[in-house]
């Protein structure tokens, strides 16, 4: 629903919060009285909630209309973000540059860039592929400028229209927020949480928190998605994901996000029950590179973990490995094989106490990871999604 709310029915309420009455919005919004009027009424009608109370000596903002605002009025500082995007020529516009802009054309345009295609985002809209392409057309020449180039694998654009429909989404983001905070407020704790969950987190920590939250409050939408880290922040910066679970990067790979730190781990040698070295309480370097590994993948603490166990004694790390990021597939191949892999105990708890897998007794030097929560800098979650994150930290 919050991606059909007409924007500038959005920015008027803003601005009769903001001036006090309706009288002195018109000036901000460059709208009638009774323009003003009627869009408040459809804003409410909309949302099913009272933003004002009516009396003779004007509006109040009601409590709902208080934290549905706040969100609000965050949301658009994202939109403002667009203005600093644009063309030398068109900075010097007095009026922001989403204050030109619909709802629809801001979907679609959002929606063109993910999907690289009009027509496969004209199915994520449900809308006819003409109907999007004319809504990114309406937008473009608002802007002044030609936003995608055709090519063989779909369409291209610039960083910075990438930049553009990422604003795009955490405008939508912080509106969904928003109904679902005012929803909290009436007891309703039935929102969204929407977790990024990376290899260690998904076996013990994640799945024990998600347990909790949902036996507290029920009727919460859990959305639990895994995949590389690259496209998990992805997901994460254009307000597709709420947070991430996992092994943090150092140094953060990006200055919009906050890294916190649950707990940290370390990594041991994996390996099948009766495996010739299985028991060994020492390990030297040389029989560790000497092993055939399953490795964790390229461009991941873990690999970098296992790259350092061999360069700090002075060895090359192994180079014929099995690259493997499945958990599933590792496990199949240890338990059919004499390699072993570098993998933390928490990660593989059930297929210890079950004898699938065992841990080698010796103790690994330098292979210590944090693992913890990655957040959108400035994020502020509901109370349903800050229950979630405290009860990761109780899980830790």
């Amino acid at each position: 629903m919050h991606n059909l709310l007409n924007l500038r029915h959005l920015q008027a309420a803003l601005a009769v919060q903001q001036q006090g009455s309706i009288s002195r919005a018109k000036e901000t919004v460059h709208l009638s009285q009774s323009a003003i009027t009627q869009g408040i009424s459809k804003l409410e009608k909309d949302l099913g909630f009272s933003l004002f109370d009516r009396s003779y000596s004007g509006l109040r903002t009601t409590k709902e209309g208080d934290i549905y605002l706040k969100r609000v009025a965050q949301s658009f500082t994202f939109l403002r973000q667009m203005d600093r995007l644009l063309p030398s020529t068109k900075q010097a516009a007095a009026a922001p540059i989403y204050r030109s802009l619909t709802s629809t054309q801001l979907r679609a345009l959002m929606h063109v860039v993910e999907q690289r295609s009009y027509t496969r985002a004209a199915q994520r809209l449900q809308l006819s592929q003409p109907t999007v392409y004319r809504a990114v057309q309406d937008i473009e020449a608002v802007f002044g400028y030609k936003f995608f180039d055709k090519s063989p694998s779909g369409l291209e654009t610039s960083w910075s229209v990438k930049e553009i429909a990422r604003y795009i989404g955490l405008f939508f983001a912080e509106l969904s927020q928003a109904i679902d905070e005012v929803n909290e407020h009436k007891g309703q704790m039935a929102g969204q949480l929407r977790i990024g969950s990376l290899p260690l987190a998904r076996t013990r920590t994640v799945p024990r928190a998600v347990v909790r939250i949902t036996r507290d409050f029920p009727n919460v939408q859990v959305s639990i998605i895994d995949g590389p880290y690259e496209e998990q922040l992805h997901a994460l910066l254009h307000g597709r994901l709420d947070l991430l679970v996992g092994a943090l990067r150092e140094p953060a790979p990006s200055p919009d996000i906050v890294q916190k730190i649950l707990f940290k781990d370390v990594l041991h040698v994996v390996m099948r029950p009766g495996h010739p070295l299985g028991k060994r309480q020492k390990l030297t370097a040389l029989e560790l590179r000497n092993l055939d590994w399953v490795a964790p993948r390229q461009d991941t603490p873990a690999r970098e973990a296992f790259t350092e166990l061999f360069r700090s004694n002075g060895l090359a790390p192994p180079e014929h490995v099995i690259e493997c990021s499945s958990l599933v597939a590792t496990r199949g191949i240890l338990m059919e094989s004499d390699r072993a892999a570098l993998l933390s105990a928490r990660q593989v708890e059930v297929d210890l106490n079950s004898g699938l897998l065992s841990i080698n007794p010796h103790h690994l030097r330098g292979t210590t990871r944090n693992i913890g929560i990655t957040l959108r800098k400035g994020w502020e979650p509901t109370q349903v999604q800050q229950r979630f994150i405290d009860s990761l930290a109780d899980e830790s």
